[in-house]
């Protein structure tokens, strides 16, 4: 592969790595507190799911794409699943943490966030009813950001292992 393609590859991929943990940072770290403290109301929460989840969706494939790219390139690489460097287990750690944040990412947008909705709009109907059921879908949901979180963690400490091999 030209030199250019590969240089292309990886600055893309650091700026995808940038807008993703990014994201996930301002999510789990500045916007949930600022929810729990009241100075971000829920509709201001869902207004930044919503404004957020393209550009994760678009991350995780970008760097799906971009990392294939540079490490079908890279001189460590022996082949598919061929185990047989600490390279290629940092690989296979990194693309395991890397599948938990895709299903971790597809579980929050799919599932939970839609639910979060439907109780948004039950809860303007019956306040009462929907305290509870809000109360353990935000739990749910910080436990999911937080899992995501350590994901990310995991995917750049076996990144670093594999580039310091």
């Amino acid at each position: 592969m030209t030199f250019w393609v590969l240089v292309a590859s990886y600055w893309v991929h650091l700026l995808a790595t940038v807008v993703w943990l990014g994201g996930i940072a301002l999510m789990a770290f500045i916007a949930w507190p600022a929810l729990r403290q009241g100075t971000l109301s829920s509709n201001q929460w869902f207004a930044l799911q919503k404004r957020f989840l393209p550009w994760v969706n678009a991350a995780l494939v970008i760097l799906l794409i971009t990392g294939f790219i540079q490490m079908t390139n890279d001189e460590n690489y022996n082949g598919f699943l061929a185990i047989d460097s600490l390279w290629a287990w940092a690989m296979l750690l990194k693309h395991v943490a890397y599948v938990g944040m895709v299903a971790l990412t597809a579980y929050l947008q799919f599932s939970l966030y839609p639910a979060m909705t439907r109780l948004a709009l039950l809860g303007e109907a019956r306040p009462e009813m929907a305290a509870a059921e809000r109360d353990r879908l935000a739990a749910r949901e910080m436990r999911f950001l937080r899992l995501n979180v350590v994901c990310a963690m995991l995917v750049l400490l076996f990144t670093a292992m594999a580039t310091a091999v």
